[in-house]
């Protein structure tokens, strides 16, 4: 009897351990899971960056004339083919489109709606006239920034094609796991000497973040 008494205690001690062992290793996965969830909540990527390359007074009209370079990424990091616009301003805005997928994707790092999706429509900025635009991307074909694999390409065409029967029909994007979809216009003044880098914000929209050139790189005009 004693002995049965002391292999029934043992076996309690080590149920207990074992116990408390699985809620220590359970709080520490999801303490660990939290931990992503926000990083992937509060996560941003780089989408695309501008300079300023050349600002030039005109005598006779009297107007500054601001060339800016924008180099978009691709979904890796890759740079895409630049591009230069020239405005007689330089308080310049990029016309885009947004979609941002619900939380669950983004919590979820989904490898496709796991950051809200963009495309890059026009530069453009507003003048007393109207605006003086540029295209970036052309009606219905896929961003650069997304051409990947196929499969990846066939979803985010169809997302495209569908924007606005998405942005206007929230059951219709309820279906896609769409949040929201709207047309974007971060902008901001552009002047030599800053490098502005736009991101897109995974469960939230793009912005312009602005920071000076690395003090190397001031008044130097580098040939490549």
């Amino acid at each position: 009897m004693k002995f049965t008494i002391s292999k029934l205690y043992t076996a309690i001690k080590i149920a207990v351990i074992l116990v408390v062992i699985f809620y220590v290793v359970k709080g520490q996965i999801e303490n660990h899971l939290f931990k992503k969830v926000i990083e992937r909540l509060t996560a941003d990527s780089r989408v695309a960056e501008v300079i300023v390359t050349d600002v030039r007074r005109e005598s006779k009209t009297k107007k500054t004339y601001t060339t800016i370079k924008f180099l978009e990424y691709d979904t890796k990091l890759n740079p895409l083919e630049p591009k230069y616009f020239t405005f007689s301003g330089n308080v310049i805005q990029f016309q885009s489109m947004v979609m941002r997928f619900d939380d669950f994707y983004v919590k979820k790092g989904h490898p496709l709606k796991g950051k809200s999706a963009y495309l890059f429509m026009k530069a453009f900025m507003l003048t007393d006239r109207g605006a003086e635009t540029f295209e970036i991307t052309k009606v219905n074909e896929i961003p650069s920034g997304y051409k990947t694999a196929d499969v990846k390409n066939a979803f985010e065409k169809r997302l495209w094609k569908r924007f606005w029967e998405y942005a206007l029909n929230p059951k219709e994007a309820g279906k896609v796991g769409i949040k929201n979809a709207q047309i974007e216009a971060p902008g901001t003044k552009f002047i030599p000497g800053m490098i502005y880098t736009i991101k897109i914000e995974h469960d939230g929209g793009l912005r312009i973040d602005a920071k000076p050139v690395a003090p190397i790189l001031k008044n130097e005009k580098i040939k490549f």
